[in-house]
């Protein structure tokens, strides 16, 4: 396949991720309006009893009517420290725990401003660790509609739909013993509990 228009989500899904492994030109929405309800500022790992849900809180709240660009992380609260306290809960006994933990500790620690910019530094981060032979950049404006040719997943995957498309992977989660197993989490998950070989098995 050849191009694909995706939104940045925060440690996005497992099929999010593997889907960028499959376009050779690959280009982020960053011109759009804010959409709440989405993966742009939350993920879903996890724990012992079932799905935990973290959100990265904005300025102005989710309802803002505002480009993404221009969306700001809040600080009123430490969800920093809640997000890295709980990311340790749930996978600190995982077998690949200590290859990753250090880089998720110090990015924990900086503050970033816009959320934009927090999503971007994930995804280097990921291309770094899984090196897909892809082209990445971002749209310098925005379009409704894509002509044929660009294959348009803006907003596919959503916290209310993330685990309805089929399973086509499996590996051992932490407490898949307590709970099942559970598709399509954050990327986080399988990295944890099976390494970055994993996209290869797909």
């Amino acid at each position: 396949m050849n191009k694909l228009i995706i939104e940045y989500q925060y440690f996005g899904s497992i099929d999010y991720i593997n889907t960028l492994f499959k376009f050779s030109n690959i280009e982020f929405e960053v011109c759009e309006t804010f959409q709440k309800m989405s993966f742009r500022n939350r993920m879903v790992l996890a724990g012992s009893n079932g799905l935990v849900n973290l959100s990265v809180p904005l300025e102005k709240g989710r309802d803002q009517k505002q480009l993404l660009k221009d969306v700001r992380i809040s600080y009123s609260l430490p969800w920093q420290q809640q997000h890295w306290r709980t990311i340790e809960s749930c996978y600190n006994r995982s077998p690949f725990y200590e290859y990753y933990r250090d880089w998720l500790e110090g990015f924990y620690q900086r503050r970033h401003v816009f959320l934009l910019d927090l999503n971007r530094e994930i995804m280097e981060w990921l291309q770094k660790l899984l090196k897909p032979v892809t082209h990445f950049s971002e749209t310098s404006g925005f379009i409704q509609n894509y002509p044929s040719g660009t294959t348009d997943y803006r907003n596919r995957w959503l916290p209310r739909n993330f685990q309805e498309e089929p399973i086509r992977f499996r590996y051992q989660q932490v407490f898949e013993d307590r709970i099942g197993f559970q598709p399509n989490l954050s990327i986080l998950d399988i990295l944890f509990c099976n390494g970055r070989l994993f996209i290869s098995e797909f």
